[in-house]
């Protein structure tokens, strides 16, 4: 039985993985990153590979399944921005 504390948990780690999806899909769509900071982006995916890391180590299934998923949606906009400052 999934206990208040881990469900507030899961649902908060739903809403915040969820909210990526909108900007990774606009990003692929429009190839228009100019309003992405790659600073900023940089920074918030390897905060979010902590995180993951973190998950691991305390065996915390939400904070794993919810940060690999945002690193994934959040490395997808990074490599787009990448891309676009390099031309490939």
């Amino acid at each position: 039985m999934m206990t208040l504390t881990t469900c507030i948990g899961s649902i908060a780690a739903v809403c915040t993985t969820l909210a990526f999806v909108p900007q990774v899909l606009k990003s692929w769509r429009t190839r228009d990153l100019s309003g992405i900071s790659l600073p900023m982006y940089t920074i918030f995916t390897v905060g979010v590979l902590l995180w993951l890391v973190y998950g691991i180590l305390i065996q915390d299934w939400p904070v794993i399944v919810a940060n690999a998923i945002t690193a994934l949606l959040a490395s997808a906009v990074l490599l787009l921005k990448l891309k676009s400052i390099l031309n490939i």
